[in-house]
């Protein structure tokens, strides 16, 4: 065994210094993945102090480590961290991410989602993209710059956090805007969003994406309630019919289109890099967002229908009692990503009024988060973020969008820590499976973006 030891501690040592990085950035990666952090099973806080004891180990005091808990949430607890820079005066840089994650149950899964494997290019895993790589990448800065000694003026912060992915679970990064605002004090803030575009099948980067303004996550509950009875007896005023008929009115409908400053340069500068029909729209939509043709023409690529409306989608579905009994009782949830401008309300009222059925009952749930306004691009955040964007990869723009997701930026800047969106990662069409079955992305992709980010907070951190 020791032998053993001896032959991979030397192999390691063999390796260049680019390599080693690259090994234990990957360790961390892994760990992060392999640590489940659904919110019905998994432990936000055991992840929490696995990465303090990473920092630990580099030196960092304890003083400078903070894992925060709240009694009722003994498991989505959050870690900051703190980096001091040479100018006590100086502002510091926020590195925010969540540790959470969606749902994934192994029987619908090709892999197991909380095993990273490394495959066809690709790292398989819940996590691996949405947002354990941006949290891996913040933690290896964090390690490198302790580690390595590197001179910065600037001060860094690291916050992971819980309950992102969750609408009303606890949300760590709120809690610390509203509870630890002095702690997370900084001039800016970066986290995920703004994923970049690239071709099919691992094609060409398109363009690099950073967040300027989000839409409102809103969960809505629909319920039907019935005196039920025997299912021998059938009658025609079925709890699931009801709901069902809803449903399906509300699937039909599009909202109407609407824009932002940062839409509309999104569409304006992506339709030269598109090209074809769908170019040829977003040029349309960037002259006139109510032509309902263009509209049409967006709307077949969920990407750009979502950058221009509000969208509902119903997401779980639950109803009945019994197999030989007609049901009491259907649930539904439609979750809703609503545009600037348009209030939780206003969608309600739109709800009621395509499912026009008294017998639905429509209530709207906490909102994951709260309207926010888009946090200023100025040219000390822009040109440091652009230039080494353009030596990493010539002639692929940064354009400026309207996050069609939610992120935890929508916490800070409303506090004054102005936070965007932007992860210097592409992402293929199928939006690397987010959210969705067998989740991945490319290795090259996440080592590029750590590669870049590094660099960036260099610069950023002076």
């Amino acid at each position: 065994m020791r032998k053993l030891a001896a032959a991979a501690l030397a192999a390691c040592l063999a390796l260049p210094a680019s390599a080693q990085d690259q090994q234990s950035f990957r360790a961390i990666y892994k760990e992060m993945v392999e640590t489940n952090t659904t919110f019905s099973s998994g432990d936000c806080t055991l992840l929490a102090q696995k990465m303090a004891s990473r920092l630990k180990a580099v030196g960092y005091p304890d003083s400078d480590l903070h894992i925060f808990t709240v009694p009722d949430h003994l498991k989505e607890g959050s870690l900051v961290a703190v980096l001091p820079g040479s100018d006590a005066k100086a502002k510091a840089i926020l590195l925010l991410a969540h540790l959470d994650v969606v749902e994934a149950k192994r029987e619908d899964w090709t892999r197991d989602p909380f095993t990273l494997v490394e495959e066809d290019g690709y790292f398989y895993g819940r996590g691996t993209a949405d947002d354990k790589s941006v949290a891996a990448i913040w933690v290896d800065i964090m390690v490198h710059f302790k580690q390595d000694k590197i001179a910065h003026r600037r001060p860094l912060k690291l916050a992971l956090t819980c309950g992102e992915e969750t609408n009303g679970a606890f949300n760590g990064a709120k809690w610390l805007a509203a509870s630890q605002r002095a702690l997370i004090d900084a001039e800016f803030g970066l986290t995920e969003g703004g994923w970049g575009t690239m071709g099919e099948n691992g094609g060409k980067p398109i363009a690099l994406g950073i967040n300027a303004g989000e839409k409102l996550s809103q969960n809505y509950t629909l319920e039907v309630t019935n005196p039920g009875g025997h299912s021998m007896r059938p009658v025609k005023d079925n709890a699931i019919y009801h709901l069902s008929a809803g449903l399906l009115k509300i699937g039909a409908y599009d909202f109407p289109t609407q824009s932002t400053d940062a839409s509309r340069e999104y569409f304006a500068r992506m339709a030269p890099l598109t090209g074809g029909e769908m170019g040829g729209a977003m040029t349309a939509f960037y002259k006139n967002d109510k032509d309902a043709k263009v509209a049409s023409v967006l709307a077949a690529d969920p990407r750009f229908n979502a950058a221009m409306r509000t969208t509902c989608v119903a997401t779980l579905i639950n109803g009945g009692h019994a197999t030989n009994a007609l049901p009491q009782r259907v649930t539904a949830n439609v979750n809703c990503r609503i545009f600037p401008g348009t209030t939780p309300q206003d969608v309600r009222d739109k709800l009621q009024e395509l499912v026009a059925d008294s017998q639905i009952k429509i209530v709207a749930q906490a909102a994951h988060n709260d309207p926010s306004p888009a946090p200023p691009l100025t040219p000390a955040l822009m040109k440091p973020l652009v230039s080494e964007a353009a030596k990493r990869w010539p002639g692929v723009p940064v354009i400026p969008q309207l996050e069609i997701g939610a992120t935890d930026a929508s916490f800070m800047t409303p506090a004054g820590i102005p936070t965007y969106g932007f992860t210097g990662m592409f992402f293929e069409p199928d939006g690397s499976r987010l959210h969705g079955l067998n989740e991945r992305i490319r290795a090259k992709v996440l080592y590029d973006a750590r590669d870049y980010l590094t660099d960036l907070i260099r610069i950023y951190a002076k």
